[in-house]
């Protein structure tokens, strides 16, 4: 961050507020290109933590899967696997920590990405990660409320599916209408998330204070954060692609980059 640059929290509201709250940083695009060069040094730093984060991720994603190729549960599949991703900041936790230690030039062994749980905020995180897999559930249930108000049964076998969805009006109608109330549910998440997991993994704040703090830092950086959320959705598409072979490697990345994107918008 160049000494030129300001905050986005000045003037007389400052005195108004608790000392102890995080004061937002603006900062530009330059910076998210930063903090993802940083995440690739922190992969390469540390790979096989990182590798092992994004398995366990990938692994989970493909049982998700797998249980969807129920015909039942057909119209679940695409809302199971771009829905997870709604519980990607939860799941990086111990990778901010293990940036978090790297940064300070503490021990950064596999191990270490556990350390999270002995911080004063562990119950923060976990109530915020509670908030995450609520909206994942909530998505789940809209999603499916979509298809069958729009759609209505699950046609026979997966050729009748896919041909429901791609050659039919309101096959179309379901996609337009149900990416955009994905990306509404997305846009909450990263609102509620962008910076307030690291927040709560480098201090002892809130779970409250800390989705006010990212909330603040997304709307004080409408561009920068912008374009780092449309890394996260170009880096998740990119590694799905195929069988979420990719993910391993893209989303280790993306979790240690957003430790970084957080020291950059948060003034320490």
């Amino acid at each position: 961050m160049n000494e030129s640059e300001g905050t986005a929290e000045s003037g007389p509201d400052e005195t108004t507020r608790s000392p102890a709250a995080p004061v937002i940083r603006w900062i530009t695009v330059d910076d998210i290109l930063e903090a993802l060069r940083l995440g690739v040094a922190d992969f390469r730093a540390i790979p096989t933590h990182g590798i092992l984060f994004g398995l366990v991720y990938g692994i989970v994603g493909l049982i998700l899967v797998r249980v969807a190729r129920d015909a039942a549960l057909l119209p679940l599949v695409f809302p199971l696997v771009s829905g997870f991703a709604l519980l990607g900041p939860l799941v990086a936790v111990g990778l901010y920590e293990l940036s978090r230690r790297r940064e300070q030039g503490l021990d950064t062994r596999w191990w270490n990405a556990f350390d999270v749980r002995r911080h004063a905020s562990i119950g923060g995180i976990l109530k915020l990660g509670g908030l995450l897999v609520v909206l994942f559930a909530l998505w789940l249930w809209v999603a499916s409320a979509l298809f069958t108000s729009i759609i209505g049964t699950v046609p026979g076998g997966i050729g009748g599916f896919l041909g429901a969805i791609f050659t039919t009006e309101a096959g179309w109608t379901l996609i337009i209408v149900g990416n955009a109330v994905g990306f509404l549910f997305a846009l909450v998440v990263f609102a509620v998330s962008a910076v307030s997991f690291p927040l709560l993994v480098d201090r002892d704040i809130g779970p409250g204070a800390a989705v006010a703090t990212s909330v603040r830092a997304v709307v004080s950086n409408p561009l920068p954060m912008g374009v780092w959320a449309a890394c996260i959705a170009a880096g998740l598409v990119i590694g799905s692609l195929p069988m979420f072979l990719g993910l391993p490697v893209v989303l280790p990345i993306l979790g240690h980059a957003t430790w970084h994107v957080y020291r950059r918008v948060i003034h320490h």
